[in-house]
């Protein structure tokens, strides 16, 4: 037996002997559902601190961990088996699953723009997401009732047992055609069989929706049996091929699968994808992964803080930080309090996909941030958060007159109101986000650390810099390598607010040139995992490392008219010595004559060689 497999019987004897249900297991060991789900699978073994815990409730259980008994060895046995026989294996690459998602994308090229994929790709990848966790919820009331038909009836009487409800209609088995189903007549006797396979994933999505409200508007988006001028938008012959590349065994998505956070990188990789040809609203949609996870680091949330995105896209920013915050404290039980605003309605809809793909809960709104923000006070004031994220569109028009009098009075006291470019004004709206401890990261074109700065003209870009900068309001400036993002070549920056800064950073502004930390890539570069991690380190350090990091001051940033841009305070020069013009021009001299002396002799030898033949 595996040490996973021991874990996971310890945890099933523990569950037996104190009478736990998985769910109160997960509450006991400070966990998710879907974490103990996946350790009592033996696919996943618990780290050091969580293992402790679980030898800790062993023991009050009378259980010897170090020894499980041949019953729960057994047991944990007959779920491997399970897991084998109904075809899944060990948890797919990452490569793997991007394959899958790639291949499914090229199985409707041509009948879409490939703007357009995502648009159906993602429900269906959701709708089989939901499938594979409703048949491993089916799996463990079969373990408690007996038998599936037993777990499958009780399931049928009360949906409350499972996180979300698959009528049968909607059950992948029967999407794919490996299992039948009776469809029932209508009132007028009439089979509701549907016609093809467009017309049946229609059906199975607006079926979930009916059956789990929480999921309205989120995966009964799109109409899958669509037509314009009489044809179909996609041929059911292609859906049918996206179904059967998702049915493959090897592209499991149940709990016990897949990693907390695997999925979610090969959704990214799908919005990715989709956003390298696309334009820049593809590229306001997918802000790059290590972006994400440097703020995430940066910002280092802390269990139950309330966290913010107000232009939150598919809520990527606010899943890092959860991400993150696990990383922080495995063993804490209690989740970061996340809420997200969104636009446009389809970014919206895979913002609470996202979500639940991550077992996490996001408070989300639709609507315009800056216009009518929706996560107010009971008296019509801005809610504020522990912690802020956010990438909203750059160099965004900013209409002064449309904010002379904005009610919620965001600009005119925090340094007046800008003009032209909305990117200031995005960040006046975070710091009004921002709780009395609070702290952001936003993600800006660089131009807006630097415009207006040594003009002798009166800049209202450059005033509000000044105002935060004389309320050491800016804890840090990063500068991003170029080509990272996919809606522009250009790099960006990230800027860090803080409403309390530590003592030893108090007027001070961190400025770290991040360009260099960069790989090559097609069509886009990237930062290594590795590179984000050792970046968020530093910073969080906030000492000087040449070429690096440079430590400025206010008055530093004030004669510089509050120019904030990393280029112009870390130093790119070499340090090797090159001494004085005059030892210069002596060494190449005597290079030069080194160089005739050699060649005198090379002439020497050819003449011998030639006077021979």
């Amino acid at each position: 037996m595996t040490n996973a497999q021991a874990v996971a019987a310890t945890l099933r004897a523990i569950r037996a002997k104190l009478d736990l249900t998985q769910e109160e297991l997960a509450s006991r060991l400070g966990v998710s559902f879907a974490t103990v789900n996946r350790w009592e699978g033996g696919s996943n073994m618990p780290q050091k601190a969580a293992r402790e815990t679980i030898a800790a409730l062993a023991a009050e259980a009378g259980i010897d961990s170090g020894e499980p008994s041949a019953e729960t060895g057994t047991a944990a046995a007959q779920v491997t088996r399970r897991r084998r026989e109904r075809g899944a294996s060990s948890a797919p690459s990452t490569k793997t699953m991007e394959q899958m998602l790639w291949d499914a994308a090229c199985s409707i090229r041509g009948e879409k723009d490939a703007a357009k994929f995502k648009d159906y790709l993602l429900p269906l990848l959701f709708l089989k997401r939901l499938s594979d966790v409703f048949d491993d919820e089916i799996d463990r009331l079969a373990e408690e009732y007996g038998d599936r038909a037993t777990a499958l009836q009780i399931a049928e009487s009360d949906h409350a047992l499972l996180r979300f409800y698959l009528p049968p209609e909607a059950r992948w088995a029967v999407i794919s055609g490996r299992s039948s189903y009776d469809w029932p007549d209508d009132s007028l006797g009439h089979t509701t069989r549907p016609k093809d396979t467009g017309q049946h994933l229609t059906m199975a999505v607006r079926a979930v929706a009916r059956q789990n409200p929480s999921l309205v508007g989120v995966i009964d988006v799109v109409d899958f049996a669509a037509e314009r001028n009489g044809e179909r938008d996609i041929a059911s012959a292609k859906l049918s091929d996206v179904i059967e590349i998702f049915s493959d065994p090897r592209y499991r998505l149940g709990l016990a699968d897949v990693q907390p956070d695997f999925l979610g990188r090969a959704y990214e990789y799908l919005l990715r994808k989709f956003a390298e040809g696309s334009g820049q609203s593809a590229g306001e949609f997918f802000t790059p992964t290590e972006v994400g996870l440097l703020m995430a680091h940066i910002m280092r949330p802390r269990p139950g803080e309330e966290c913010h995105d107000y232009a939150c896209g598919s809520a990527g920013l606010l899943v890092k930080l959860q991400i993150v915050a696990r990383e922080l404290e495995p063993t804490s039980r209690v989740p970061l309090k996340l809420y997200g605003q969104e636009l446009t309605a389809e970014s919206y809809a895979v913002a609470h996909m996202n979500a639940i793909i991550h077992d996490m809960t996001v408070e989300m709104a639709r609507g315009d941030s800056m216009i009518n923000p929706k996560f107010k006070t009971s008296d019509s004031k801005l809610r504020t958060y522990d912690v802020v994220v956010a990438n909203p569109m750059w160099n965004q028009p900013f209409n002064p007159d449309l904010f002379s009098e904005d009610p919620l009075d965001r600009f005119r006291p925090q340094g007046g109101i800008t003009t032209g470019k909305g990117d200031w004004a995005w960040l006046q709206h975070t710091l009004a986000c921002l709780g009395e401890r609070g702290r952001a990261a936003v993600v800006l074109d660089t131009g807006a650390v630097t415009r207006g700065s040594g003009s002798k003209n009166e800049d209202k870009e450059r005033n509000i810099r000044k105002w935060f900068v004389d309320r050491d309001l800016i804890d840090g400036v990063i500068l991003l390598p170029d080509n990272l993002f996919y809606n522009t070549t250009a790099s960006g920056v990230i800027v860090v607010l803080s409403r309390r800064k530590p003592l030893a950073r108090k007027d001070n502004i961190v400025l770290v040139d991040a360009s260099r930390r960069v790989e090559k890539g097609r069509p886009k570069n990237f930062v290594p995992s590795d590179a984000v991690r050792s970046i968020a380190s530093a910073y969080l350090a906030g000492e000087p490392i040449a070429g690096e990091i440079a430590v400025i001051t206010k008055l530093d940033a004030e004669g510089a008219d509050y120019n904030l841009s990393p280029s112009r305070w870390v130093g790119r020069s070499t340090t090797a010595a090159v001494g004085s013009v005059r030892d210069l021009l002596a060494e190449v001299m005597r290079l030069e004559d080194e160089s005739a002396s050699l060649t005198e002799k090379i002439s020497s030898l050819l003449k011998a060689v030639r006077d021979a033949a």
